[in-house]
Parts: structure tokens; C-alpha cells; sequence
């Protein structure tokens, strides 16, 4: 698409949290599905921030141990690594799984990382890893983190482009996310543009419900009566 259709379309897409975007995948589906977002806790290091929208730059760490290779190969691999995020079409989006049997035991993302990673573009992070440094991270550069730690041992990039899966989220590189405090959802291409008519749809239909549930005669006969009017439109 063109800059001014992603705008037009982020911007919508932007304008509603991550828990409308899931019901409205499933109103441009026509069926409901049980896969493509998150589905345990993430931590949210700035709760009250606008959806993030972008694609998807993948990668995967570990911290546990040492990193293997020559001080130049490490070197080369950091650097490998925000080449690639900042790469391609944007805006992007950091989705990094930790591998290590305990994931969190060294957190990549603090001051520093978000400082740098924000400063290249990238809208933010959402990892099943650990975040630290609370209080002085970027602002305006929200991770949502599986947990909060105080070290980041040897945390290390093993590797990116490639498929990884953060707490049921199977995401592949240039996959459409939104993202808030409620978690993550992977957009289908396919889907994205439809989405905006989708958000509508929902909510004329649920207005047709929260409307009668607020009257002072509210009852079960006036709840069926606003489920057959919200199941009338279309």
C-alpha cells in the first residue's frame, strides 16, 4: 500500500485498543479463533500509551550463558541486529523470544537499548523476556515484557529473521501487530484493510446493548430485545 493508505489505515487502526482489533479480526473472519495473540500477562511499561501499529522485526536472545564467538563476531552480530530492525518497510515493531529455560534471567531491554532502539525509529517491544531500568527507560518507546527483572546478565541477540513465538504468538518478520496493555494480536495482511468498517460495525452493534443495559427498566426482556436488534445489523 501507499504512504497515505498505511497512514489512513494505521491511524484507525491506532485510534482503538488491542482487544477491539481482536474482535474485529473475528467480524472480518466471520468466525472466532483461538490463536494469533497473546495469551499470558505482559507487562506494560507504559500502560497509557497509544497502540502500537507496525511491523514486525523478529529476533531471539539468551542470557544464562555467555555469548559464542570472537569479540568481533559479537560485535558484528550487535550491530547485525539494529541494521535488521530499523530494515524494510516501517514502522517497526521489536517481537524478541528469550529462549533460555528461564526467560528473564537477563533483560535486554533497559535504559540504554530502549534509548538507542527508540532513537532508529522503532515504535517498541514485545518480548516473553524481562525489562528493567523502570522509571528511566525511553519514554514514548513502550515494551511489554513477560517480567521485570534487576540484571542483564549475558543477554545476547542468537538471531533474527526468523519465526519466533511469544506466549502463544507465533510471529514471522513483516507480520502486521497492534499492540497495548491488554497484549498483542498479529493482523493478517489480507485483513487489515477491512478492518476499519469491522471497528464500526462493532460498535454500532454493541451501542444497541450498552444502551439498554444503562436504562432504569433494564431487565431480560429488554436484554432480548437489544441482542435481536444488535444481531440485526450489518
Amino acid at each position: 500500500m501507499n504512504a497515505r493508505t498505511q497512514k489512513k489505515l494505521f491511524d484507525a487502526l491506532r485510534a482503538v485498543d488491542t482487544p477491539t482489533i481482536c474482535n474485529a479480526l473475528e467480524e472480518a473472519r466471520g468466525v472466532r479463533t483461538a490463536t494469533g495473540f497473546t495469551t499470558q500477562h505482559l507487562h506494560p511499561t507504559e500502560p497509557d500509551a497509544p497502540p502500537m501499529v507496525g511491523y514486525a522485526r523478529t529476533g531471539i536472545i539468551r542470557a544464562a550463558q555467555p555469548a559464542v564467538g570472537s569479540a568481533a563476531e559479537k560485535k558484528a552480530k550487535r550491530v547485525g541486529w539494529y541494521e535488521y530492525v530499523v530494515s524494510g518497510n516501517g514502522p517497526t515493531v521489536a517481537i524478541i523470544q528469550d529462549l533460555d529455560s528461564n526467560p528473564g534471567t537477563g533483560a535486554m531491554w533497559g535504559e540504554v537499548n530502549s534509548t538507542v532502539h527508540r532513537g532508529l525509529g522503532v515504535l517498541g517491544c514485545v518480548t516473553n523476556g524481562s525489562v528493567r531500568d523502570l522509571g528511566v527507560l525511553a519514554k514514548g518507546f513502550p515494551i511489554l515484557a513477560g517480567k521485570v527483572g534487576p540484571s542483564h546478565a549475558f543477554v545476547h541477540v542468537e538471531g533474527w529473521g526468523m519465526p519466533v513465538d511469544i506466549f502463544g504468538m507465533t510471529v514471522v518478520h513483516g507480520d502486521l501487530l497492534h499492540a497495548d496493555r491488554h497484549g498483542a494480536v498479529v493482523i493478517p495482511h489480507e485483513l487489515a484493510a477491512r478492518l476499519p468498517a469491522a471497528i464500526k460495525l462493532l460498535a454500532r452493534k454493541e451501542k444497541v446493548i450498552l444502551d439498554a443495559a444503562r436504562k432504569k427498566n433494564f431487565g431480560i426482556e429488554v436484554l432480548r430485545k437489544a441482542f435481536a436488534a444488535s444481531d440485526d445489523i450489518h
